[in-house]
Formats: structure tokens, sequence, C-alpha cells
């Protein structure tokens, strides 16, 4: 499944009036859930078009022509003990709030954002829209375990001619997802293309920065491989980011290092989430400049995190037609222990000491 736009019912819109913002809760055309699993699939096709239908959206704004926009992307997670959890949603708002004052737009204070994210989801699951807990998941650690994920976006007003949105919507849809990365290839290869430059938007979850990540994301996957590694734009020594994922390395003295935040680094929640459990268990974390050649030498585990990726392991790197494997054919032991601890956590079958989770 992975991604796909079987959009729940109710959607959250808000317009910022230039003082505050305009909220609504807006209830889009459906039936039961099992009325329309069992519709045939050229109808629920339909259904699910005219549920993705906004007559009251412009076509024609900031964020279409521009790509003057950000987003979101976060997961409630069905519990072990029953009901639905969202994931640190705190952080999400607070980072939704960062990009939108980055695009120099009217941005919205986190805790009313995650407010409306709680009801939106809450009204969606009051019709039957949900995700229940599968005990077959825990076969596979949660590796091919479902959610749902919930996109708060940005979508600017009319207009066209570059120009910033000063009265710009925040809508937020849901849709149930599964996992990100297909199993059995986690081979990654580096990139010449480049993601994001110093001085710009990297580290803003901004529509347009992902634009050269589908592109070399999918020549990576033309040639056999699950993920491009982004280098740095001045230099091409240093590693950056995967396609939509923050990167880490298990070196073999024992530290555990990531790229440093910068400018052209989005602060990743899970990534920020990975470097607390690691530190919970004394391991060493750095986040500093990491080079190519570093891992290429150094390094005896790697993975990507993020929303979508989760923790996904990477079996080995290529770089300019040089091959290095990390425990190719098993997962390292570091990124199998931990991909466990933060699923579990999510899933509700192992105690949230750092209370991340939010019931909804």
């Amino acid at each position: 499944m992975a991604f796909t736009l079987n959009m729940f019912p109710w959607v959250y819109s808000a317009q910022y009036n230039g003082e505050s913002w305009d909220e609504h809760y807006i209830e889009q055309e459906h039936l039961s859930p099992k009325e329309e699993s069992s519709l045939p699939e050229s109808e629920r096709i339909a259904l699910q078009m005219r549920r993705n239908n906004f007559s009251q959206f412009p076509l024609v704004n900031y964020t279409t022509q521009y790509g003057m926009g950000c987003f979101e992307g976060l997961k409630a997670y069905p519990q072990k003990n029953g009901g639905l959890s969202l994931f640190r949603p705190e952080e999400n708002a607070l980072r939704m709030k960062r990009s939108m004052e980055g695009l120099m737009m009217p941005s919205m204070e986190p805790k009313k954002l995650s407010t409306a994210l709680l009801e939106f989801m809450r009204r969606n699951i009051s019709l039957g829209f949900s995700l229940d807990y599968d005990s077959t998941w825990e076969e596979d650690n949660y590796l091919t375990a479902g959610a749902i994920y919930i996109r708060p976006f940005s979508y600017s007003e009319s207009g066209i001619g570059i120009n910033l949105s000063r009265n710009p919507w925040i809508i937020a849809i849901a849709t149930p997802v599964s996992a990100y990365f297909k199993p059995g290839n986690n081979a990654a290869v580096t990139t010449t293309m480049i993601r994001a430059t110093p001085g710009g938007t990297g580290w803003i979850k901004c529509d347009a920065n992902y634009v050269i990540p589908a592109l070399a994301k999918n020549k990576a996957i033309d040639k056999g491989f699950m993920e491009c590694i982004f280098l740095d734009a001045k230099k091409h020594q240093y590693i950056e980011e995967g396609s939509s994922c923050n990167f880490f390395a298990l070196l073999k003295d024992g530290a555990l290092v990531t790229p440093e935040l910068g400018d052209t680094i989005l602060p990743g929640i899970t990534r920020k989430s990975v470097i607390q459990l690691a530190k919970d268990r004394g391991i060493k974390v750095e986040e500093r400049p990491l080079t190519i050649k570093e891992v290429m030498e150094n390094a005896q585990e790697c993975f990507v995190t993020g929303t979508a990726a989760g923790i996904t392991p990477l079996c080995s790197l290529t770089h300019k037609e040089k091959t290095t494997d990390f425990n190719c054919g098993k997962m390292g032991e570091l990124t199998n222990s931990m991909l466990i601890e933060l699923k579990e956590i999510q899933y509700g079958a192992r105690e949230d000491v750092h209370g991340w989770m939010q019931q909804l």
C-alpha cells in the first residue's frame, strides 16, 4: 500500500484573514468504511476523486505555480491495547510554524494546529475511518505494519506572478499507509544532483524541495537501488540526506554519527527521537559533518530515518562505482534493536518513557 490517496472524509481547513485563522472542518462525500470497501473498484476510485475535489480552494496561486508552500507528515499508530495515538504531534506543529515563517507566511501557533489535528482525526474515527491493531505485525517487528498518515499543508490564496502568500490556508487530510520502502532491496547510491544549497530552503519542509529528490530517487530505482543519498552542494564530499530522510552511520569506534543541522538539512522528528534513544543507551552520538569517504571506509552500519521511512537500514552504499556493504543479508544489530524499540513505543508495545505518544 505505502502511500495511497485514500482520503478520510473529514478535512481540516483554516485560512489566515490578516489577524487570525478562520477554521472549518469539512465533511466530504462518503459512505461507511464497510460500504466503501465493497464498492466496485471503479466506483471506489470515483468516490475518492470526488473526495479530493475542493471547489473553495483556488487553482491558480503561488503554491500551484511556484511551489510556495510547505507541509508536514505525522502518523497515528494503532495501539496494542486499543485506540490510536499520534507520535509527537507538537513537534510537527512547531516545525510547520518554522517552515511557514521561513517562507515569510503568517504562521499558526503549534498548540492550535496540534489541537485541530486531534479534532479532525476524532471526527474521522467517529465515522469508523480508523485502523485496528493487528497482532501479526509483531512477527516482523512492525516492518509491514500499517498506520494513518496525517498531512497538514499550506496552500496560498489566488495569485500569479512570483510573490509571497499573505493569506494562506492550512489544510489537513488523513490516509492509511504501510511500509514506505519495499522490503528486500536496501541498497543506496549517491547522486550528483543537489537537494539543497547554503542559504536556501533546505531546512524548510518546502514543497519545492521535493522535486529533485523525486527525480534522483527514481533514477536510483531505475538502476536497481532503493534510495539515493545527496552530498553537499559545494564540495560534493559530505553526506546530507536521503531522498526524504535523514542519514545515520554507526562507525567502527561505536559512535553514531548524523550530519549536523544547518540550512541544508531538514530537522527530522524521527532523527531527533533516534538521537534521544541512542543517548538513553549511553551511545556516543555525534552531530557533525560526515564525509562520504568516512562512511565508505569506517561505517559498520548505516540507516535512514523519517516519518515515512521509520528506521530503514541500508545494506550497501555505492559511490562513483565503488560499493561498501553493511551487513548485507542481515540487519545491523544497533539498527535492528533501535528499529524495534521505536516501533514498539509507537504501537504501544513498550513503555513511552518520554511521553511522545498522544492518544486520540
